[in-house]
């Protein structure tokens, strides 16, 4: 089953439990990948959804800050909940060695030296770190490595 049918199907239980909370986020969700299929005239396959996913989570991690900032701590329990719904269909996250594991082997198999290679070695992670972590903090990781 593909991560699409599996939001959908999680979208009817919702409907059907009448969680409108839940129905409400799921439906974001959807909107959000229907919205990129319309401009970009594709079908997403999974590895595209986590990119949308990924993508909601940064917004919603930025929004909740400026709420929590701002003092609206009722939008900031909205941000927090549509979140944790989001995370639901990502992977589970990378653990610290796994992930110096992985910025390990693609630094050996792009055979980068310094910062300027960082590119080649973002590129090889991202494909197989792609809804699992955090890819600004990957970045710095990377970027911390080469300027040991």
């Amino acid at each position: 089953m593909s991560l699409k049918d599996r939001i959908q199907d999680d979208m009817k239980t919702a409907m059907r439990a009448k969680d409108k909370e839940r129905l409400g986020a799921i439906r974001l969700i959807l909107a959000a990948v229907k919205q990129r299929e319309v401009d970009e005239r594709i079908e997403l396959n999974d590895a595209q959804m986590l990119g949308v996913l990924e993508k909601m989570i940064k917004q919603r991690r930025e929004s909740l800050v400026q709420y929590q900032n701002a003092g609206r701590e009722d939008l900031a329990a909205r941000e927090s909940f549509e979140i944790e719904v989001i995370q639901s269909y990502l992977p589970a996250p990378l653990s610290e060695a796994d992930l110096d594991t992985l910025i390990a082997n693609a630094i050996a198999v792009t055979g980068a030296q310094s910062v300027r290679d960082m590119g080649k070695v973002m590129a090889l992670i991202k494909d197989q770190a792609q809804g699992r972590a955090d890819m600004a903090a990957v970045s710095a990781r990377v970027k911390a490595r080469f300027n040991l």
